[in-house]
């Protein structure tokens, strides 16, 4: 889990015990880096190692490992993504010979292997986490105001970077009481600059904190991986209110009637009374999982960045977004040439998820159903006499099939024919022909 201390606590470590290493500490952070050009680079301008330059590229970082200081080293790999073939590929080959000198210590948010001596980080006991924010605000200031840092750190998860981004910025607003800004975080204020701004040290980023600290939500939910694929698939709505009705049909797919009640009873459930609470005592009372006054639903805009970053790692990924295209898809038929009031006022909740469609997922887009999309927004927006909002879509439409298809596929001459009409319904004839 992200966000708990790991890097921090192998940092002290080195710190601390420096004297326990002669030959030497090194630092690789690993994560999306290539461990094996570090150790070679390393080799050449810290350590002033001459590697032929005929060597195989592992021969070369064998030799950076046979002519390190004399000594106990340490080696840290921070942030080790996984142990799994990308480990084994990347990581492993370039590893220290098995030599006792090389102690290597690992920091990762999975579990190795058994053959691994670990330590498991947790969040921090209540205890730990007032103690926490009185280093950092003062503890006076947190004593007069006991019983509110309390409740600050449970709402935070006594997730040990959740509490120093808080008590960062409480620490530079000294005349803001704790209520108050318990307050600002229930509205959702974690996306405030002055609550992610980096320190005066500049060891902070506002991604990493955010992303960290909803990584605690996520992992509370790893006992029902339902939840986590539901949240993911939540995550490809646009950043509007949706209705329940779309989310059945995007991962319902049953055609059974008895059958389709059963999953949409189970898919309730998971969203209400099962999944959701074990997130966070609730993701919706909690803000994270809006329900608005129109009975749709929204997510918060970085949770729903959160859950995009996980549905990226779900091998079901590809799956899921063709899944979501095809039920918009769907609804983009649906749209008219000429939409009644009565039938904008049903399409108009599902709009927004189908620009999604045809602006960030076209890639996910069955070629049969590329011209859907752009025609359905662009109907929607001409059946209401907004036709310069009709135009670009009804470009892009012609623009993607000719890119996509070839300009002698038949959806070509279909995106034509749509925008000669609609220069037509404005007058413009000569555009028209």
């Amino acid at each position: 889990m992200g966000g708990v201390g790991k890097t921090e606590l192998a940092l002290q470590y080195a710190l601390r015990y420096q004297d326990n290493y002669p030959g030497g500490r090194c630092w690789f952070p690993v994560r999306g880096l290539d461990l094996g050009i570090q150790v070679v680079s390393f080799g050449r301008t810290e350590l002033g190692l001459t590697i032929p330059d005929e060597l195989e590229f592992k021969e070369q970082v064998r030799y950076c490992w046979g002519h390190w200081p004399e000594g106990t080293v340490l080696i840290v790999l921070d942030d080790v993504a996984s142990f799994s073939n990308d480990y084994k590929q990347r990581i492993k080959p370039y590893l220290p010979p098995a030599e006792s000198r090389f102690k290597v210590l690992v920091t990762s948010r999975q579990r190795p292997g058994a053959s691994y001596r670990r330590i498991d980080l947790d969040v921090l006991s209540r205890e730990a986490a007032l103690e926490l924010l009185r280093k950092l605000v003062g503890k006076e200031r947190i004593d007069k105001e006991l019983n509110e840092a309390e409740a600050l750190c449970e709402w935070l998860g006594y997730l040990p970077l959740g509490l120093e981004l808080v008590g960062r910025y409480l620490d530079l607003h000294p005349t803001l009481t704790i209520a108050k800004v318990q307050k600002r975080l229930e509205k959702k204020k974690l996306a405030a600059k002055a609550l992610l701004d980096p320190t005066a040290e500049g060891e902070m980023t506002a991604q990493l904190g955010v992303a960290a600290a909803f990584e605690l939500s996520w992992e509370d939910l790893k006992d029902c991986p339902e939840a986590q694929q539901l949240g993911c698939r939540l995550s490809l709505f646009a950043q509007a209110p949706f209705e329940w009705s779309l989310v059945e049909k995007c991962v319902i797919e049953t055609e059974d009637e008895d059958d389709w009640e059963e999953e949409q009873e189970e898919l309730e459930e998971l969203r209400d009374r099962v999944a959701w609470p074990t997130a966070n005592r609730s993701l919706i009372n909690r803000n994270l999982l809006q329900l608005t006054e129109q009975q749709t639903y929204q997510l918060h805009p970085l949770i729903r960045e959160f859950f995009l970053t996980k549905l990226a790692q779900l091998p079901e990924a590809d799956s899921y977004k063709e899944s979501f295209c095809q039920t918009m898809v769907a609804v983009a038929k649906e749209i008219s040439y000429t939409p009644t009031r009565d039938q904008i006022s049903a399409v108009s909740p599902a709009i927004p998820h189908l620009a999604e469609v045809a602006t960030v997922l076209t890639d996910w887009l069955r070629d049969e159903d590329l011209i859907e999309p752009f025609t359905g927004l662009g109907r929607f927006s001409e059946g209401q006499g907004t036709y310069d909002q009709a135009e670009p879509w009804y470009e892009k439409c012609l623009e993607i099939t000719r890119s996509r298809l070839g300009e002698e596929h038949r959806d070509v001459a279909t995106s034509l024919t749509y925008l000669a009409n609609l220069y037509q319904a404005q007058g413009r004839y000569h555009e028209a022909e």
